[in-house]
C-alpha cells in the first residue's frame, strides 16, 4: 500500500485476544469504518435460528467511546445473516468477551459458519452524554409529534 492509501489510527484501544488461533479485529480496506470480528467456533444456523456467537475478543475502550456491532453487508445480502440487536452495543466499561447474536433470516437454507469466518463488523464511535432537563413543554419543531410514517413513503398517497 502506498502512504496515501493507509489510514493512521486515531484511537488506541486495548485488545485482549482470548483465543490465540484467531486473527484480531482488522479493517479490510483503508478507510473502512468497521473492523471485522470472527467466529470463535463453528456454527450452523438453521432457517430462522439465532445464536450467540463468541468472537474471542475483549477490549478496553476509553471513556467516551462505544463499539457498535453491525452485520456484514455481504453475509446479509447473500445469506440473510444479520445481527439481531443491530447495532449491538459494547460500552466502555465492559471487559468481557464480545459475542454477537446472529440470526439466519433465510426461510429455506441453513448457513454454516466456520471458526475464523468474519461474522460482523465493529465500528468505534465517540459518545455524547446528555444532561436531561425536565421541562413542562418542549420547544416546537416543523415535524412536531409526527411519528411512524408521518413523512410518507412506500405507497403514500399525495
Amino acid at each position: 500500500m502506498t502512504e496515501e492509501n493507509t489510514a493512521a489510527p486515531t484511537l488506541t484501544v486495548q485488545l485482549k485476544m482470548l483465543d490465540d488461533g484467531l486473527e484480531p479485529p482488522s479493517y479490510a480496506h483503508p478507510g473502512d469504518a468497521g473492523a471485522d470480528l470472527r467466529a470463535r467456533e463453528d456454527v450452523v444456523l438453521e432457517p430462522g435460528e439465532r445464536r450467540l456467537v463468541p468472537t474471542g475478543v475483549s477490549i478496553a475502550l476509553p471513556h467516551g467511546f462505544v463499539a457498535l456491532i453491525h452485520p456484514r453487508s455481504g453475509l446479509a445480502t447473500k445469506h440473510g445473516l444479520t445481527v439481531v440487536n443491530a447495532p449491538g452495543t459494547v460500552d466502555a466499561g465492559y471487559r468481557g468477551e464480545i459475542a454477537v447474536t446472529l440470526l439466519n433470516t433465510d426461510r429455506h437454507e441453513a448457513i454454516e459458519l466456520k471458526r475464523g469466518d468474519r461474522i460482523a463488523q465493529m465500528v468505534i464511535q465517540r459518545v455524547e452524554h446528555a444532561r436531561f432537563l425536565p421541562v413542562e413543554e418542549l420547544d416546537g419543531s416543523v415535524r412536531g409529534a409526527g411519528g411512524f410514517g408521518s413523512t410518507g413513503g412506500f405507497g403514500a398517497q399525495a
